[in-house]
């Protein structure tokens, strides 16, 4: 798709289009920053897990057995490609058994994903007074840390099942 030609007004218009239509299809739960809200769906439909409300505190999911999940996601870039995702909060608390994390190509088609125990993420992670948060880098180490699960394919099924066609127009 050339967008060349388009002003920078209508390329932010379009932008706006998709984060709605996104919304609208139930792949997003917002039209904010749609990384967020797309790996928590990715994580919901791969692992069964029911999502919380937007305001619950500390973790995002929660499971059949009880487990709760913090979801995270990074888009890796071109120019950007940093792998620290979004802080996490009171980390010390442990308000989540795992974390679930997923490392996006810039297509924003799923790269990488892993379950990793609260333990492994707070060995990992420090504290940032900055941002009053824990800083966590999703680096390929971190699959090989005991406890760790690859979720990379199962997120990928996910991908794959709201991935819908096309509107196309035949007439």
């Amino acid at each position: 798709m050339d967008l060349n030609h388009h002003s920078t007004r209508e390329l932010f218009a379009l932008f706006v289009a998709a984060l709605n239509e996104l919304k609208n299809r139930g792949v997003t739960r917002s039209t904010n920053n749609p990384i967020a809200d797309y790996t928590e769906l990715l994580f919901q439909h791969a692992l069964g897990l029911k999502l919380n409300t937007k305001s619950t505190k500390g973790h995002d999911a929660i499971d059949g057995n009880g487990l709760k999940y913090e979801i995270k996601g990074r888009r890796v870039t071109a120019h950007n490609s940093s792998r620290q995702l979004s802080s996490l909060r009171a980390l010390e608390k442990k308000h989540f058994d795992l974390l679930g994390a997923a490392l996006f190509n810039e297509d924003f088609s799923v790269l990488k994903a892993c379950l990793v125990p609260h333990e492994q993420v707070l060995k990992c992670s420090t504290y940032s007074a900055h941002t009053n948060g824990w800083i966590f880098h999703l680096r390929d180490h971190v699959w090989g840390l005991p406890g760790v699960i690859d979720v990379t394919a199962k997120l990928q099924q996910a991908e794959k099942a709201h991935d819908y066609p096309s509107v196309q127009n035949h007439g």
